[in-house]
């Protein structure tokens, strides 16, 4: 649970921060992950994480930070908001930091974290040429793992986030989903019910992508492309798929709101277990960049 990469845009108001924690874990027990074989921990009680930025801020050039493609695109999107910020900068660097403390070969990410990854495998470089360890290179070079549709569209057609206000939450209730989906942006050639649009220029039918059966969203298309069905009803094609997923979810995220301690409970225990192997990493890193030991 990132709370500190929460904190880059939520600096201004931490009093929802540990809602926000706690809503998340619940997400992630709703949808299937399992405490038993999922680390779910909480960034900000594993303290290496920010030992390893520090370290690894010390290294990294400031154009290479300033130059990744969402520093200037996030800003702009939330230009309401104060992000010249060092932490706002530093957040891929954090990012990096979180991935390679666990010396991950692989990361499951959407496509617009390619960016960061790359930046990740750079400093991964200068660190392992800049510091030699006697037991080989400390940390691997992370790689990326996508999955078929490796970008969610929010409903405004830019990516599904909080931050943009343009999210469908796994607790949104049936109705809550409906109005969300209703006025979403489609292909702008569609300005009447009887133009023929383009799937493929249509978030909407991204959204297909990830819900509907290959047969319900050839059909949706085929609509769509011969103006067969209008805007709305795709909407509702989506709508009825869509609750599909998250009608059980919704049912099994009910067992957990009546725990609210089970959350707390997962996140530290999960953090114990996180900080005992970021201490072996830790432990290599301050031995190559020869930080004086005072242990005996």
């Amino acid at each position: 649970m990132a709370d500190w990469h929460a904190l880059s845009t939520m600096y201004d108001e931490p009093e929802s921060l540990e809602e926000f924690s706690l809503e998340i874990v619940k997400d992630w027990l709703s949808v299937g992950l399992d405490p038993e074989r999922s680390t779910l921990f909480l960034q900000s009680a594993v303290l290496e994480h920010s030992e390893l930025f520090v370290l690894l801020s010390m290294i990294t050039p400031l154009s290479w930070l300033e130059r990744v493609p969402s520093y200037k695109e996030v800003r702009e999107q939330l230009a309401h908001k104060d992000l010249a910020t060092l932490g706002f900068l530093g957040y891929p660097l954090l990012q990096t930091a979180d991935i390679i403390i666990y010396r991950a070969d692989f990361v499951p990410v959407g496509i617009d974290q390619l960016p960061h990854l790359e930046l990740a495998r750079e400093i991964v470089r200068r660190f392992n040429h800049m510091y030699v360890s006697e037991g080989g290179e400390i940390f691997p070079e992370p790689m990326h793992l996508l999955t078929e549709a490796p970008k969610v569209p929010g409903t405004d057609g830019r990516k599904m986030s909080k931050s943009y206000d343009n999210a469908i939450f796994l607790k949104d209730s049936s109705d809550q989903v409906w109005e969300k989906l209703r006025p979403m942006v489609t292909d702008p050639a569609r300005v009447r019910r009887t133009d023929p649009g383009d799937p493929d220029k249509c978030p909407v039918y991204d959204l297909h992508v990830f819900f509907t059966p290959d047969d319900r969203r050839s059909e949706a298309a085929e609509g769509c492309r011969t103006a067969g069905i209008g805007c709305v009803d795709c909407k509702k094609i989506l709508f009825d798929e869509l609750e599909k997923t998250l009608a059980p979810i919704r049912e099994k995220r009910l067992v957990f709101e009546d725990r609210p301690d089970l959350a707390r409970e997962i996140l530290g225990e999960g953090s114990a277990r996180a900080r005992r192997e970021c201490t072996k990493t830790m432990e290599a890193v301050r031995t190559a960049v020869q930080l004086l030991s005072l242990e005996e």
